[in-house]
Order: structure tokens, then C-alpha cells, then sequence
């Protein structure tokens, strides 16, 4: 795998956008920082762009499923870069409207960009190589959005907000250039016949191929275990810092959770080639529920550390895992509209688990609100352990019923 060009294009290209992805970020925090005094506005402008990306995705997905992935990837790129020159604007006149323009385009850029790539891997590496490989792309990523926000804090430091965007602006042109040096052989043929087949084709036809796939849609669902991790994961760290009267603590639960979640995604191949990684997947699933209950005792620094480490190894193990579920289970005509499918979702739930987790701390706080998500998790994976050991004793009885050939 590692011999092969289009791997180190893809995870090169993922290190730059995620450095342009996380250095913008934070000079988006600055730039409302400055001229957006209340909170709420500032959740609005940041909700919009979240909004774009959810009702381009319909569309999205049928696009990718019609078109060449490599081309709707450059496409996106471009659009990426013209984003970047709406936030020039809004620096240059102060205006909050552009920034808004610069949110809902990168968006919408993103919405075609994250789920082509996610259909591309399976063209780019074999099959056997698709965990190792999700393993390395999430590596990158995470490493990247260290280095990003690291490099964009130093940076602002020295230099003004608008030299911040610039180098963002190179970041993505550099991801641009590095796209098109991708070499991925996609069947014209195929995608003519795609291309006809879904003119009229709809977007939901992602939920009867789910429904008949038991385990992408067993997977799918349990994403929703970290999400409500992942989801009030800044507002946890803040309430834990205000628990223990350190502000140090912070910055010492995201690296520890980075580290940690680099650690895992390292060795889900190796781990996996001894276990089966459905049994992987909840396993690391009741780890994170067990994990998330152990926030009760959050007070205390040195357990708050070790829960927020033993959460990243068990994503590094989760997310590859159903990634390359995903990639293998659902027919590669329908990737397209499926991960555009996962992307709305991830992003529709990490919003409601975001306003839930707000809400529960001004209510019932942090502890019982760590109870109520680590009991939610676990009634989940119970459900789908029983249905998925059901199932697979069906198929097997199925299977010694049938006549050998």
C-alpha cells in the first residue's frame, strides 16, 4: 500500500487541508470575536454554514454517484478557494455578510469534497488494505488539526488576520494541485450508465440498500455513541476545568485524547488481524459508554485524563473500523449518496447532541448529564449486540438447512 503514489497524494493532500481547515477555523473564532459581540449571532453564522452543507448533500451525493470522484473533488477544491476570498472581504470591509458567504461556500465545498474522497480510498487502495488505510487518513487528520490550531494561534501572535487566510488560501491551492495529480482508473462505462440511471434515480434509494445491509446499518446507528461524546466535547472541557479550578487541564485532555486516538488508529490492523472487527467495533463502543459514565469522577485530574485517553484509542479504533465497513458493505454505486447520506447526519446530530449537552448542564449538570449519555450508549449497544447475534444465527442455521452443492 505504502509503495503506491495516489496513497501519499491522498494523505498528503488531507495534512494540508486540515492545517488550511484548522488554521481558518480559528481565524473565523477571531474574526467574530471582533465584530460579533453576542453569542447567539455568532452560533447563527456558524449554524448557516452547518445548514448549507445538510441541504447540498441530497444533491451532493447524487452528483458523486454520477460523475468522476477525482473531478468533483477538483470542483470543490475551486470552490474552496473562492471561499477563502469572501473572508478577504469581510476583513477588508468588516462585514459580517461575507464571513457568512465564506461559511455557507466552504460548506457547500465540503459537502461534495469528504464523501467523493471517502468513495475514492476503495478505488485507490485493495481491499485488504482499506483499514490500514482509514487508520492512516484519520492519523493525519488528527495530526493535522493539532499542528493547524497550534500554527494559527503562533501565528496570530505576528501576524494580522488577513496574512492567516493567506496561508490558508495556499494550504487549499497546494490541495488543489495535489488532486490533480491523482491517478485512479474510474470506469467511464459505469459511469454513463450511472450517470443515466440517475436522472431520475432519488437520494433515498440509500435507505432500502441499508435496510438490507444489517451491519453498515447496525454500524451507522452506533456512531451515534461517540456523538454524544464528540458532540459537547468542548463544553465538557470547560465544565471540567471550572470542576477543578484549572484552566491547564484543558489543553492537557485534548493531547492526551490526540495522542491516544493516534495510538488506536495505529494499531486497528494489527489488532484486527487477530479479531474479528465486528466483535472490535463493540467492543470499543462499550469501552467509549463505560468511559463516558466514568466522567463522574471527573473531579479528580488523573482519572479526568485517563477517560479522555481511553475515549481517543477506543475512536481510533471505531472510526476506521466502520469506515471500512462501509467502504466494503455498500455497493460502490451507491457511495456517493451514502456517505453524503452519513456526512448530514454526522452533522445534524453533532448540532443536536451540542444544544442537548447545553441544556443539560444548565438543568440537571455534568454528572447525572454523564449518566444519562453513558446509560443511552450502553441500552444501544445492547440492543444491536442481541439483534447482530440474532442475525448471525439465522444466517448460520440458513446456511446448514441449505442443500450442498
Amino acid at each position: 500500500m505504502w509503495k503506491q503514489r495516489n496513497v501519499w497524494i491522498l494523505l498528503i493532500g488531507e495534512f494540508i487541508a486540515g492545517v488550511g481547515l484548522w488554521t481558518g477555523i480559528i481565524g473565523n473564532l477571531e474574526f467574530m470575536q471582533e465584530h460579533v459581540p453576542s453569542d447567539f449571532a455568532k452560533s447563527l453564522i456558524l449554524f448557516t454554514g452547518l445548514l448549507a452543507g445538510v441541504m447540498i448533500g441530497p444533491l451532493a451525493g447524487r452528483i458523486i454517484d454520477s460523475y468522476s470522484k477525482k473531478k468533483v473533488m477538483i470542483y470543490a477544491g475551486i470552490v474552496r478557494m473562492i471561499s477563502v476570498l469572501f473572508m478577504f472581504l469581510a476583513i477588508e470591509f468588516e462585514s459580517v455578510w461575507w464571513m457568512v458567504c465564506f461559511m455557507v461556500t466552504i460548506q457547500l465545498s465540503a459537502a461534495f469534497y469528504f464523501p467523493a474522497l471517502q468513495s475514492l480510498v476503495p478505488m485507490v487502495v485493495k481491499e485488504k488494505d482499506l483499514l490500514q488505510m482509514n487508520g492512516a487518513h484519520m492519523n493525519v487528520a488528527t495530526i493535522s488539526r493539532i499542528i493547524g490550531t497550534a500554527l494559527a494561534g503562533a501565528m496570530l501572535v505576528v501576524i494580522s488576520l488577513y496574512s492567516l487566510y493567506i496561508a490558508s488560501f495556499v494550504a487549499y491551492g497546494l490541495l488543489l494541485l495535489s488532486t490533480f495529480l491523482l491517478s485512479v482508473d474510474e470506469d467511464e462505462k459505469e459511469n454513463e450508465m450511472v450517470n443515466k440511471g440517475k436522472k431520475a434515480a432519488s437520494f433515498k434509494e440509500v435507505l432500502p440498500v441499508l435496510k438490507g445491509l444489517p451491519i453498515a446499518m447496525m454500524a451507522l446507528v452506533l456512531t451515534i455513541i461517540p456523538m454524544l461524546f464528540l458532540g459537547g466535547f468542548n463544553l465538557m472541557v470547560i465544565e471540567i476545568s471550572e470542576l477543578q479550578d484549572d484552566s491547564t487541564i484543558k489543553g492537557l485532555i485534548y493531547t492526551v485524547e490526540g495522542c491516544c486516538f493516534m495510538l488506536g488508529a495505529f494499531l486497528v490492523k494489527r489488532i484486527s488481524e487477530k479479531v474479528n472487527p465486528i466483535r472490535l467495533m463493540f467492543i470499543f463502543t462499550s469501552v467509549v459508554a463505560i468511559t463516558q459514565l466514568s466522567l463522574y469522577f471527573s473531579d479528580i485530574k488523573l482519572l479526568s485524563l485517563i477517560s479522555f485517553g481511553v475515549f481517543g484509542f477506543s475512536l481510533g479504533f471505531f472510526f476506521p473500523i466502520t469506515a471500512t465497513i462501509f467502504q466494503t458493505r455498500i455497493p460502490k454505486e451507491f457511495h456517493g449518496r451514502f456517505f453524503s447520506f452519513k456526512s448530514m447526519l454526522d452533522r445534524v446530530m453533532f448540532q443536536v447532541v451540542l444544544l442537548a449537552t447545553g441544556l443539560f448542564l444548565d438543568t440537571i449538570g455534568f454528572h447525572l448529564m454523564v449518566l444519562v449519555f453513558g446509560t443511552i450508549s450502553l441500552v444501544l449497544i445492547f440492543y444491536f449486540a442481541l439483534r447482530h447475534a440474532k442475525v448471525s444465527q439465522e444466517t448460520l442455521m440458513n446456511e446448514q438447512k441449505s442443500p450442498s452443492v
